[in-house]
């Protein structure tokens, strides 16, 4: 299973990518500060499923910003990626915001743990 996290925080990205390789199911993972550099690479195609943990909170394109530009995409593009939204703080209208988008699966708590990408895995 190939892997992207999209955090501005680089802890929360090294984080992730430690347990999502702890998982042994993990091909490839890219991590990315900045959601607009995640997007151009998402735009040039990817033969392989992919799981996406967004964070919300980003500046310049925050979490949201991300999934509505993802979700103009090419279905031939949007159909290879599983989105999750991540956040630290557990806002309502944030949760209820994320329910709105067709390309997410789910809303998780940060930080990443063994738990959360196990119910992942399980799911895909």
């Amino acid at each position: 299973m190939n892997f992207i996290v999209i955090d501005d925080s680089k802890l929360d990205c090294f984080i992730a990518e430690k347990i999502i390789k702890n998982t042994g199911r993990c091909e490839n993972i890219q991590t990315f500060q900045l959601a607009t550099e995640a997007l151009n690479v998402i735009k040039q195609g990817n033969s392989k499923p992919t799981i996406m943990f967004v964070d919300i909170q980003m500046p310049m394109m925050n979490g949201f910003e991300f999934v509505e530009a993802f979700e103009a995409l090419d279905d031939s593009i949007k159909s290879k990626y599983t989105i999750y939204m991540l956040s630290s703080s557990i806002n309502e209208n944030d949760i209820a915001k994320v329910k709105g988008y067709a390309s997410v699966k789910r809303f998780l708590n940060k930080p990443l743990t063994n738990t959360a990408i196990t119910s992942v895995l399980e799911e895909n």
